[in-house]
């Protein structure tokens, strides 16, 4: 039995900040008996996005787990988060360990600890929430009654940095898989946890998880290293262990319509609405997308289906926004008729819709004004990801200047006054002309909004992020731009809209500077070996390297030099520098679907793209022959869309 801890941390919570945080109780939430199947055979989850509650808790991707483990009459599945500074004083302090925000029951005590990692700058609260827990950081160290300790999320496709830390990780969709996971796991409690053939009972768990080629252990496989710091070799050491573990690929998205009872946050947080998604996957072919390339095909979900997770998430919630989500939602087959039947629907109610980022090739006016039909009309956000066509060429974002111009000139036209648009820099091959001819664009959208409207009251907000690359997409091989170089580029950039006294002051320009994204790209790409850094930086007083505020670039920089030494290579080595064709990657024995020779392929056509040497567009798959990607026939998947010839009205009125 695991006891409540909340009768010792209440009288705790009024000293630190945002004690509501840490209260639980929200609506929806579950709290179940600790012992809820037959003796010995209750299967207990702790699921944790790795930040604060005001981040973690909008997370979809940990709500849905949440809601499908606990479904089970034999599994208690609970929540947590990463506390403030001041909340892990406390802890410390008076001997309190890492909770959970439902039952306020001890971490330690269940059985699974899974993770959720969207970025790898959560890799710090994972080691702190670890330790504050009582869990020996190191997987090796763990014994009989310390949880598994399960990495999942886009991060997970490249886990050998936390290598160390955790004891497996899943790749791809997780609703099915964990739900295998726990069927492992209850099996092998109700033998009593034989240890098998293996030398203790906890590895013998840990095979039979590897053995099901669902979960990839990191300690059932070694990597050697050449002389020249580069990986010689990740080979499997224990028999009957896959040589390559394969990601999961949830099929029937209208099988799986969660969340079915979402959360509602205590506390303000950083999304405060109701999201559906509504496909999952993307094959635009955009080389710098992660997101896009992992979770191929695309799966699209029914009106239908649409439609009825709206309503019953309006009802569960009371939430009055209701966000559309996927990769590109203007992209569903469907969407001029899901954005008309929800317009309908909820047409003179509180009830509004919203659209993330789209392409620009993908909206039109008949799309927007049905999503604003309530009155609220909010600004337009659109990703020409580069600053000038060659770069997006480069990139495969198949937009022209004259797309973008035509599209906010019917926006502008149409009523909206501001246009949000992102950009990246440092993307491969990409000069300082590339930069700046994002201003321009920026003036031309200002001009062009003043003409069309007769106002002068025209917005343009340009947001720019840098460009990391990332494992499992044809620029994996690329070198990152330093940091110097990237904050350069932006000064230019910036200084060059503020010196423009006509347009100047009405362009927004948001930036980050260089130094996070060259510690997200070693995390991203890096092997083994970083874990050391990790934990270095974590003993160093890391924490919430996500936030601006608590990261610290020159702590990075100080642990990876000690941390590395003797190891013959360094921060450069994974950031900076370009990777060759036979070169072992340290994420190559785990397979996304993706064919290495295309993503090469791929790769080599950016590239001549960018000296001009050919024009190559890759289109998007859904409406062409396939491409040979591999996904399809590697994973045994196939491209699911509309459109279905259902109706998304009428709706039942509850």
């Amino acid at each position: 039995m695991s006891a409540s801890l909340f009768p010792q941390l209440e009288p705790l919570l009024p000293s630190v900040s945002k004690p509501i945080q840490y209260v639980g109780g929200e609506l929806n939430s579950t709290v179940k008996e600790w012992d809820c199947a037959p003796e010995g055979e209750t299967v207990r989850w702790v699921l944790m996005y790795p930040d604060a509650y005001e981040v973690g808790l909008p997370n979809q991707g940990v709500q849905i787990l949440y809601e499908v483990l606990n479904e089970r009459d034999w599994i208690v599945a609970e929540r947590t988060y990463a506390v403030w500074p001041d909340m892990e004083k406390v802890l410390r302090e008076n001997g309190i360990p890492q909770f959970t925000v439902d039952a306020h029951r001890s971490v330690r005590d269940f059985d699974l600890f899974g993770l959720s990692f969207s970025t790898e700058l959560g890799y710090t609260n994972m080691l702190n929430a670890l330790d504050l827990a009582g869990i020996p950081l190191h997987a090796v160290d763990r014994g009989a009654d310390d949880p598994v300790v399960v990495a999942g999320g886009h991060a997970a496709f490249n886990p050998e940095p936390i290598a160390d830390f955790v004891d497996a990780a899943v790749l791809g969709d997780g609703e099915e898989v964990v739900l295998a996971i726990s069927e492992v796991v209850r099996e092998w409690k109700a033998e009593g946890r034989p240890p098998g053939s293996m030398p203790s009972p906890r590895e013998e768990l840990l095979r039979r998880l590897a053995a099901s080629g669902n979960v990839y252990v990191p300690r059932f496989y070694d990597v050697s290293y050449g002389p020249d710091g580069a990986i010689a070799a990740v080979e499997p050491n224990v028999p009957g262990i896959p040589e390559r573990v394969r990601k999961h690929t949830l099929m029937d998205l209208d099988a799986w319509p969660y969340p079915r009872k979402p959360l509602v946050p205590l506390a303000e947080t950083v999304h405060e609405r109701f999201s559906v998604e509504i496909f999952r996957g993307c094959t635009r072919g955009c080389r710098f997308c992660q997101a896009g390339m992992i979770t191929r095909p695309v799966r699209e979900r029914s009106i239908e289906t649409v439609g009825a997770m709206v309503e019953n998430g309006i009802r569960k919630t009371g939430f009055e926004e209701v966000g559309l989500l996927s990769l590109s939602s203007a992209d569903h087959t469907e969407i001029g008729e899901i954005a008309s039947g929800l317009a309908d629907r909820y047409e003179g109610s509180n009830v509004s819709l919203s659209l993330p980022s789209t392409r620009v090739d993908a909206f039109n006016i008949t799309l927007a004004n049905e999503f604003s039909r309530n009155g609220r009309r909010s600004g337009l956000t659109f990703a020409p990801e580069g600053g000038s066509e060659r770069m997006r060429k480069v990139i495969n974002k198949m937009v022209t200047e004259d797309d973008l111009i035509r599209t906010v000139a019917a926006a502008y036209s149409h009523g909206w006054r501001q246009v949000k648009l992102y950009f990246m820099c440092g993307l491969p091959t990409e000069t300082d002309e590339d930069v700046l001819q994002i201003a321009e664009l920026a003036k031309r959208v200002i001009a062009t909004g003043r003409e069309v409207s007769g106002r002068n009251d025209i917005r343009c907000t340009v947001s720019i992020g840098g460009f990391v690359p990332k494992p499992h997409t044809p620029f994996q091989w690329a070198a990152q731009l330093d940091h110097e170089t990237t904050d350069e580029r932006l000064r230019k950039l910036r200084d060059d809209v503020r010196a423009d006294k006509r347009y100047g002051r009405a362009i927004g320009f948001r930036y980050h500077d260089g130094k996070p994204g060259i510690v997200e790209g070693l995390l991203s790409r890096g092997d083994r070996r970083v874990g050391r850094i990790i934990e270095e930086v974590w003993r160093d007083g890391g924490r919430f390297d996500g936030w601006s505020e608590h990261f610290s670039y020159d702590r990075w920089m100080e642990c990876a030099e000690r941390a590395l030494a003797g190891t013959g290579v360094d921060v450069a080595w994974y950031t900076t520098r370009e990777r060759g064709y036979d070169e072992v990657l340290p994420w190559d024995h785990l397979d996304s679907g993706l064919d290495k020779d295309w993503l090469w392929a791929d790769w080599e056509d950016a590239l001549a793209v960018a000296d001009g040497s050919a024009d190559v567009e890759v289109e998007d798959c859904r409406w062409t022959p396939c491409y040979d990607c591999g996904v399809c026939p590697e994973m045994g998947t196939e491209i699911q869309i509309g459109p279905t010839g259902q109706t998304l009205l009428p709706l039942s009125v509850v």
